[in-house]
């Protein structure tokens, strides 16, 4: 296991080069992203780049043995997700077949958890998926996230001697590295659906597998994905409450506000960056601490998270009035 740990993530990375090479050698190979007023780019630019990502990283798996509850529902999740990217599907559709996913996991890989869990496991695993798909509206953001979020996971599998998993995350880690080359600002690749609601469901069931086999309690990968967890949660909270249609697209994530007001998409990504390396970091240190430091340490990055959307949501509500004034 030692060798397969330290290869397969290489050649994951290798796999999803060559892959986004040879798709960047034809355009009409991928759908374009098209600009239109909630984009935060204004240029065609190609996407589900996700596709080479979650080729290289089922090639990972299948050296791995990684478990079919683990690999099918992922799967089913890329193919529909391409077609979503390719002609775009209905909202009951997309949500069935993620309800379908989580559920097929959740009643296969977790048989020991009561019902009643079972059933806020499914609706976590949900929301975990559409977050990262959520997040995926800027150039680099998502990709970071993979490679961070990701690695500090296999860093946390590695504490606890879980190879496999320590295995499983890097080969995603490593594929997300891959894929940020084309995607760090200016992007010359999108992600798309076919990759971002993948990942995101590969980042709950291993997160969730991690917490079944031991390996941490059930906030170590909350705190690690903590960032995008925050932007949207906060997010959807603040558009039920103004009774929008909040399942309709949208450009109100933090992220999204930052950039309008004047942030450059590298800027914007390299503070996210910051904070993601700074939740994973208190979170991998808390793991081995006692109870209260561990509590202290997710409550810390709680209030962090509130003082810097309030933070934003001042600066946005100052800009709004500028631009009042202005007009």
């Amino acid at each position: 296991m030692p060798d397969i740990v330290s290869i397969s993530p290489i050649a994951s990375a290798l796999v999803t080069l060559a892959l986004i090479a040879w798709l960047l050698r034809a355009p009409d190979r991928l759908p374009l992203d098209v600009p239109n007023e909630r984009s935060l780019h204004a240029r065609l630019v190609p996407r589900s780049g996700g596709i080479a990502m979650m080729a290289a990283i089922f090639s990972g798996f299948a050296i791995l043995q990684t478990p079919l509850v683990v690999v099918l529902p992922a799967a089913a999740l890329v193919a529909l997700s391409h077609f979503d990217d390719l002609r775009g599907l209905p909202i009951p559709v997309r949500f069935g077949a993620q309800l379908a996913a989580a559920a097929g996991f959740a009643f296969g890989a977790l048989p020991a958890v009561a019902l009643p869990h079972l059933v806020l496991v499914v609706i976590g695993i949900l929301w975990v998926t559409n977050l990262y798909n959520f997040m995926d509206g800027a150039d680099g953001l998502a990709g970071g996230m993979t490679v961070i979020g990701f690695a500090f996971l296999g860093a946390g599998a590695w504490m606890s001697g879980d190879d496999a998993l320590l295995a499983e995350c890097g080969i995603v880690a490593a594929s997300g590295a891959a894929f940020l080359l084309f995607n760090f600002p200016p992007a010359r690749l999108f992600m798309g659906d076919a990759g971002s609601v993948p990942i995101g469901f590969l980042a709950a069931v291993l997160s969730l597998s991690g917490w079944r086999d031991g390996d941490w309690p059930f906030w170590f990968p909350a705190a690690v994905f903590a960032p995008f967890i925050a932007d949207t949660t906060l997010t959807l909270f603040k558009r039920i409450l103004a009774r929008e249609r909040f399942w309709e697209a949208h450009n109100k994530h933090y992220y999204q506000r930052l950039v309008r007001m004047g942030w450059s998409h590298r800027g914007m990504a390299l503070a996210e960056y910051a904070l993601m390396l700074g939740c994973g970091a208190t979170a991998l240190w808390a793991l081995r601490q006692p109870v209260y430091f561990q509590l202290a340490a997710v409550l810390g990055l709680i209030a962090l998270h509130a003082t810097l959307a309030l933070w934003v949501d001042c600066a946005w509500r100052r800009s709004e009035n500028k631009h009042s004034e202005r007009t």
